[in-house]
């Protein structure tokens, strides 16, 4: 089935010309947090065991859960494509409309997968994948909710990718027995390009992760700045503080221009256009790049700009 993605400046470039562009198509945050010079251990395969083991003790701490329930892995997509093979294929209801990866990834596995649009039509699937806060529409649901939920399928896989900055609504501090949590650490910390995510689990469902993902799936580098990263509570509280007033200012911005705000988070905000084609193509004149969904045509996506510099871009992109 088809993927589309953000991220592809690329074909932007093609159309509108090389230049300094801001992309706002994917969700990653625009003020990432600053990587200090690497130690000269980060590239040797020796410590790589000691380094995992201190990453997971901060990424525990972090997610609210225990250490035994903590996988790092190669990115949030990798999970994401070992999670079919956690149950025999059968039936998926993945919430829709939502991250396309979960369900293309279902397919290819073999799953016969169903769309539900509310919690409620998911009731009897052999696995169920929900995206908490939703990606695009920004919908959420409680940890009592999605606890619930567990107990009416077979195997609850929760996508926490845009949780981090609201704990109150992530499943790991009370995982069930027969849930997955999958968690991002690029999006938040602005550094998608470690590769870097997370399975939160019993340690009876992680293991079948662990023995598919191999031994030394994340890197040293990755391993080293993540747990330095995950540790700077001073950054994040900062980052969730400035990113909760950019969203206001930027659905105040996009409200002027006769856009409605259809929802989000923290990252990223989703809204109802005329034209979202035309209002795509109107940004990316001013080398302002968003995200369209080929579900609707007139949802138009948008991360948070990350400067003062680059909201005045955006503005006067907006301005006829």
């Amino acid at each position: 089935m088809a993927r589309d993605h953000g991220g592809n400046l690329d074909a932007a470039q093609a159309r509108f010309g090389i230049g300094d562009w801001i992309d706002l198509s994917t969700g990653i945050n625009r003020r990432p947090w600053p990587v200090p010079p690497l130690s000269h251990t980060a590239f040797r395969a020796l410590p790589m065991a000691a380094a995992e083991q201190a990453l997971v003790r901060v990424a525990a701490d972090w997610f609210g859960c225990a250490v035994d329930h903590v996988l790092p892995m190669a990115g949030a997509t990798a999970a994401i494509q070992l999670v079919p093979r956690l149950r025999p294929a059968g039936r998926a209801a993945v919430l829709t409309p939502s991250y396309n990866e979960h369900a293309a990834s279902l397919t290819a596995a073999g799953w016969r997968v169903t769309s539900a649009l509310d919690l409620d039509a998911m009731a009897g699937a052999d696995l169920a994948v929900v995206v908490n806060p939703n990606n695009p529409d920004g919908r959420e649901w409680s940890p009592r909710t999605l606890a619930a939920l567990a107990g009416q399928v077979g195997l609850l896989i929760v996508d926490e990718s845009f949780a981090d900055a609201r704990p109150d609504l992530s499943l790991a501090p009370g995982l069930p027995a027969n849930a997955v949590v999958l968690r991002s650490f690029g999006k938040f910390w602005g550094l998608a390009g470690l590769r870097l995510g997370f399975a939160l689990a019993d340690p009876a469902l992680l293991a079948p992760l662990r023995e598919a993902a191999g031994p030394w799936s994340v890197s040293g580098p990755a391993l080293e700045i993540a747990t330095t990263a995950m540790a700077d509570r001073a950054w994040a509280d900062d980052t969730v503080t400035y990113h909760a007033e950019a969203a206001l200012n930027l659905d105040r911005l996009v409200t002027r221009a006769g856009w409605q705000p259809v929802g989000g988070t923290h990252l990223f905000r989703l809204y109802d256009t005329p034209d979202a084609q035309a209002a795509q193509d109107a940004l990316a004149r001013a080398h302002v790049w968003t995200r369209r969904f080929p579900y609707s045509d007139r949802w138009l996506r948008l991360g948070i700009p990350g400067s003062r510099d680059e909201f005045a871009r955006v503005r006067d992109a907006l301005t006829p």
